[in-house]
């Protein structure tokens, strides 16, 4: 990469080029590496920058990790209709932007290319051990680290990943595709979204859900303008076996799970929305999981603790709380979370409040 005409980095690190840009990264941000902050979010995807905005409005010392950009999955939908005080929509990105510009206006320090890859304790405090060997001391800690897409088992998607399959619906996608028509896989409403929004680019969208109820898991304003819009076709109890093309995506062979009759649709541009996994491969020797990964809290965690420390008639106050005291989780992270970003931003504040609560009980 060449920088400016005259300097040259070879093969950086996301850290390198953050720095490069003027991004703040731990290295950069003296305190945030020797203070003990009053609280660490680790994630700045709807629940992160939501716990981070509450956080240092409530005047705590505020210090948030995130590995690569803020925003999280939600900064990949084109535009959220439903979200609160919006009535026109807006994009995931641009409701980031803004909520670090407010974090940041409150005194919140986000650092970005800060990739969390261990959790620990001393005198009484967490620690986040940092990929770059650094390390960031916390009271209190809110992990916010969401999910990563999921991909299709599909032979050969992988080569045609970035060039014509995607995991996110925005207008760079859009302008890639042209007109050409498009399919997209997902019952959710990241799918429904990408629909709504693609429809109004290419020439044809076709969707695929492998059961037969659109409705399902899925807001019914998306439901009704799928239904109703003439440039889009609804493939209900159907699933991708294969994926032709070199460079590029030329036609995909799908399947009717209920008959096994096979069909080829003529398309240019895959996107997938199946959901995702949380992001705590690091978290495994450290809190309760459940047998996918998501974090345990509240009453589930005291259980899942079993030492009889924590007396369960509190649990109501700490529905956030891992097993670990001190320790929260909000959004997609959490066990039992509504997948949606009002949903995320609320359990961020909650966090907050919990906070106090844990502070003024230790």
């Amino acid at each position: 990469m060449i920088w400016h005409g005259d300097k040259v980095l070879r093969n950086p690190t996301n850290a390198e080029l953050a720095r490069i840009v003027g991004l703040p990264v731990p290295d950069s941000v003296a305190d945030a590496a020797q203070d003990v902050c009053n609280l660490v979010v680790v994630g700045a995807g709807p629940a992160g920058l939501a716990a981070s905005v509450y956080g240092a409005s409530d005047g705590l010392n505020t210090v948030t990790l995130e590995s690569i950009a803020a925003g999280g999955q939600a900064s990949t939908s084109s535009r959220i209709e439903n979200y609160l005080g919006f009535p026109a929509g807006i994009s995931g990105s641009e409701l980031a932007e803004r909520a670090v510009i407010q974090a940041g206006k409150f005194g919140a320090r986000i650092l970005v290319s800060a990739e969390v890859t261990g959790l620990g304790s001393e005198a009484g405090n967490h620690v986040l051990r940092l990929a770059d060997g650094g390390a960031v001391r916390g009271r209190a800690v809110v992990l916010a680290t969401g999910a990563r897409y999921r991909k299709l088992a599909v032979p050969g998607i992988e080569a045609l990943e970035g060039t014509s399959v995607y995991y996110a619906a925005t207008y760079q996608e859009a302008r890639m595709c042209g007109t050409d028509p498009v399919a997209i896989v997902g019952g959710g409403n990241s799918a429904g979204q990408a629909t709504v929004f693609l429809a109004g680019h290419v020439s044809h969208v076709h969707l695929l859900i492998r059961g037969d109820d659109l409705g399902k898991s899925m807001s019914r304003y998306l439901v009704d303008q799928i239904e109703h819009h003439p440039r889009v076709t609804v493939h209900r109890n159907t699933e991708i076996r294969m994926v032709h093309g070199e460079k590029y995506l030329d036609e995909i062979v799908v399947e009717d799970n209920r008959t096994g009759d096979q069909d080829t649709i003529r398309v240019h541009a895959l996107f997938i929305f199946i959901g995702a996994t949380p992001h705590t491969g690091w978290l495994a020797d450290a809190i309760a999981l459940d047998d996918h990964g998501f974090v345990l809290t509240g009453m589930d965690a005291v259980h899942a603790r079993g030492d009889g420390n924590r007396p369960i008639s509190a649990g109501l106050s700490r529905t956030l709380e891992t097993s670990r005291p001190g320790l929260f989780a909000a959004g997609d992270v959490r066990r039992g979370s509504v997948k949606r970003v009002a949903s995320a931003v609320g359990e961020g504040a909650m966090a907050v409040r919990q906070i106090h609560e844990y502070f003024e009980r230790s």
